[in-house]
């Protein structure tokens, strides 16, 4: 990423001051360009300063992970991929260690023998680590006896009861039980070891759909089986489950029951992975809100990806999981560094289990799209680095099933349309500025500013639905005289009742509501347009699986005008967000603005 960190949104303040501007909207949000310019002159004196500001920082001590796995001498899979993960993942903000359980002798044909160490060998190698480079997360691979499976789950015990709290790392486990040609690799008693010792200490188990079918002695035919599988394997005691989708449903179809061609298409054109969180666990990290996000894994996320017709995947279940771990970690390194220095940045910081598990996909996808064959067999997972693509960055699917989401009312960034002024498309452009404001005098006082061409109406001081209503439409009938597009706050059913208006924006728990009442159907089959706002990876998954008008982000800047219960973003996560939302989506950034300067920056 050692590219110039520009923001290219210029800001073209029209006739109207910012003084003007600053008291008439309570948050403004600036667009961003669908590009960032590598050229500007601004971008290169951006970029210099960045680098000054770092280089006279100093540089916090890696997080250490654990990979304790089997080790594959082809180099494409176990603690070798693992190690190669939490380096690349992490920018080497993260340090990989590793106790090996088992020597393989495999190349990229397959596995021609495979010997596993004492288990006091095991022992000692732990000991030795946890002595003097305690983990922040662990990822924990093959376990392929049951001693192994014992001694593991004894030393993750103790590592349990001996920190507690904030402290304690996350325990990532790959039960790793069937090989790619689907062979046992484990016999029962150590799956039977590592269900009733390993399980109860992971935060996260991430079986594939084979090993999944292992443990619950039966076949997942269909969404809705894994779901139900996703569900009994919780309640063997992890915090988390995530069924990995890389094997689709018709793959291994049993004659019992027939997958619908809706279904196939769905698990053939996407790699959807399923994951399921105690509630306890999904409350770790989550906004001090009661109302639950499309994101919070307590309620089950489908993660979808676009599926690569390639063999070359050898190592993408060791990888994911040491990513999970990796990413983990890479949140809680920011949230121990910050509370030391007081300073955090809001995706970052916020990266959490579920924010994890987006990231780590992604890493992986990327590494799927650039596998290339080694040798004369399957080649492995390429390792890139933080994911920056949105081709591979993943969508939370709405229904699990559905082959695709129909997208809202297109829009396109202001730059877009400024840089291809012949362009055929019909999207709406979308201003380059969005003032938010919460009373009808100040729509009057927007609507008559020169430059104005949206203007968003929120409601802070009622909650009363025909006094909300009637605000709307008296608002809508002033914009539309005036030729300025109304966006509508939060309230989505009053916006579709009072007609006219041009769009909608959702939070993310009123995005959850709306989806969960039909209100995505019943906005889109009015034509409004839609934009969510975004804090953190899983709820920028979330807002992309349902295809909105906009995506924004915020609070780039910290500000005292809501009450938010995300840190400042900054401006390189508007640069990482810019990457990871496809080009020809508006990125709004949202608040913290206070001058003019900071806004030409912007």
């Amino acid at each position: 990423h050692n590219r110039p960190t520009s923001v290219a949104a210029t800001i073209a303040m029209a006739h109207l001051s910012w003084r003007h501007l600053c008291l008439c909207s309570s948050i403004i949000l600036f667009l961003t360009a669908s590009f960032l310019p590598r050229t500007a002159a601004f971008a290169a004196a951006a970029a210099a300063s960045s680098n000054d500001v770092q280089n006279s920082m100093p540089k916090a001590v890696p997080s250490i992970v654990y990979t304790i796995a089997g080790s594959d001498s082809g180099g494409g899979a176990g603690v070798q991929a693992d190690l190669k993960a939490i380096y690349a993942l992490s920018g080497g903000t993260c340090h990989g260690c590793s106790a090996i359980t088992c020597l393989t002798a495999q190349n990229s044909r397959g596995v021609t023998s495979v010997h596993s160490p004492p288990v006091e060998f095991l022992r000692e190698q732990l000991a030795a680590l946890r002595g003097d480079l305690p983990p922040t997360a662990v990822k924990v691979g093959m376990l392929g006896t049951r001693d192994l499976a014992e001694e593991v789950g004894e030393w993750l015990r103790d590592v349990r009861e001996e920190n507690g709290g904030e402290s304690t790392p996350l325990v990532v486990v790959d039960p790793v039980m069937i090989s790619t040609s689907g062979h046992k690799l484990v016999d029962d008693s150590a799956k039977s070891a590592m269900i009733e010792r390993v399980f109860p200490y992971a935060d996260i188990v991430t079986p594939n759909k084979f090993e999944a079918e292992e443990l619950l002695g039966r076949k997942l035919l269909t969404p809705e089986d894994v779901e139900e599988g996703a569900r009994e394997i919780l309640a063997m005691g992890p915090g988390a489950v995530l069924i990995k989708g890389g094997h689709s449903l018709s793959e291994e179809q049993g004659k019992e029951r027939t997958i619908s061609p809706e279904e196939d298409n769905a698990s053939i054109g996407y790699a959807q992975d399923y994951l399921l969180m105690s509630g306890d666990m999904a409350e770790v990290g989550k906004p001090e809100k009661d109302r639950p996000r499309l994101c919070d894994g307590s309620r089950g996320v489908w993660l979808r990806s676009d599926r690569y017709d390639t063999v070359h995947t050898h190592g993408t279940g060791c990888t994911l999981s040491s990513a999970i771990a990796t990413a983990w970690a890479m949140g809680q390194r920011e949230r121990k560094d910050a509370s030391e220095n007081d300073e955090k940045v809001g995706a970052l910081s916020s990266m959490h289990l579920a924010d994890a598990c987006c990231v780590a996909k992604a890493y992986v996808t990327a590494g799927i799209a650039r596998g290339v064959q080694l040798g004369k067999g399957p080649g492995p997972v390429f390792h890139t680095g933080f994911p920056n693509s949105y081709k591979h960055f993943p969508t939370i699917a709405l229904a699990a099933g559905s082959a695709s989401t129909p997208a809202f009312r297109p829009m396109q960034p202001y730059h877009n349309s400024k840089a291809s002024s012949s362009s055929s498309s019909s999207a709406v452009t979308l201003g380059r500025i969005l003032p938010i404001v919460d009373t009808f005098e100040w729509i009057e006082q927007l609507v008559s500013t020169p430059g104005i061409t949206d203007a968003q109406l929120r409601f802070k001081d009622t909650s009363d639905y025909p006094t909300i209503l009637d605000r709307i439409k008296r608002a809508q009938t002033l914009c539309k005289k005036k030729g300025v597009r109304l966006w509508i706050n939060d309230h989505w059913r009053a916006a579709v009742e009072a007609g006219d208006c041009f769009g909608v924006h959702l939070g993310q728990e009123d995005l959850a509501a709306c989806a969960d009442a039909g209100g995505l159907d019943a906005i889109r089959s009015a034509g409004l347009a839609l934009g969510i706002s975004t804090h953190s990876y899983a709820e920028l998954s979330a807002a992309l699986g349902a295809r909105p008008s906009y995506v924004s982000l915020g609070p780039v800047f910290a500000t005292s005008s809501k009450d938010v219960k995300f840190d400042p973003q900054g401006l390189e996560t508007v640069r990482r967000w810019r990457e990871l939302i496809p080009p020809g989506t508006p990125l709004v950034a949202i608040g913290g603005v206070t001058d003019a300067g900071a806004a030409r920056v912007m």
